[in-house]
């Protein structure tokens, strides 16, 4: 028997309150609401032990990830993040003032700028990234791989039915 849970408990005070509603939903997206919780205080956790905060190592992920010369327009990054102008302004002047970024005028724009990783920006989050994989995998040791491959379909089946489907690059 699979052991209860605290969204077992809110499920039942549901059902006995309002038989009419379908909590089986309200306890998915509950399990699904808590877990995130939880595997955010994680990822923060560990991003602080690098000298970093969550959006900041994003902007570093996605500047290494877009490949040589790890960098993109603010427009790109805009994108991979789905914030506001002004907090991509804000990442890049905090990333910048602690060496991890540079802006340069795009040859092709003059009223665009550039954002690269600097060599200090690349040698952080590279240092970082392999610890920041092991914490993902700590996060979901409790599954195991196929059910891992499970849960990444779902999900994945959720994300594309509510139109996550742009792509991030290029």
């Amino acid at each position: 028997m699979q052991q209860r849970d605290t969204v077992d408990d809110i499920v039942e005070q549901w059902a006995r309150t309002r038989p009419d509603l379908n909590s089986g939903a309200m306890g998915l997206i509950g399990r699904l609401r808590r877990f995130n919780v939880r595997v955010d205080n994680a990822l923060r956790e560990y991003f602080t032990s690098c000298g970093l905060d969550s959006s900041e190592f994003d902007v570093l992920a996605t500047l290494r990830r877009s490949g040589a010369p790890y960098e993109l327009n603010a427009r790109a990054l805009l994108k991979a993040a789905m914030v506001t102008s002004g907090a991509i302004t804000n990442r890049v002047d905090r990333l910048s003032a602690k060496g991890l970024v540079e802006r340069n005028p795009c040859p092709d724009d003059r009223r665009a700028v550039l954002i690269r990783l600097t060599p200090a920006g690349k040698d952080l989050i590279d240092g970082a990234l392999a610890g920041h994989v092991r914490n993902e995998e700590r996060i979901l040791a409790a599954l195991d791989d196929d059910e891992q491959a499970q849960l990444d379909s779902l999900l994945r089946k959720l994300l594309v039915a509510h139109g996550d489907t742009e792509p991030l690059l290029g």
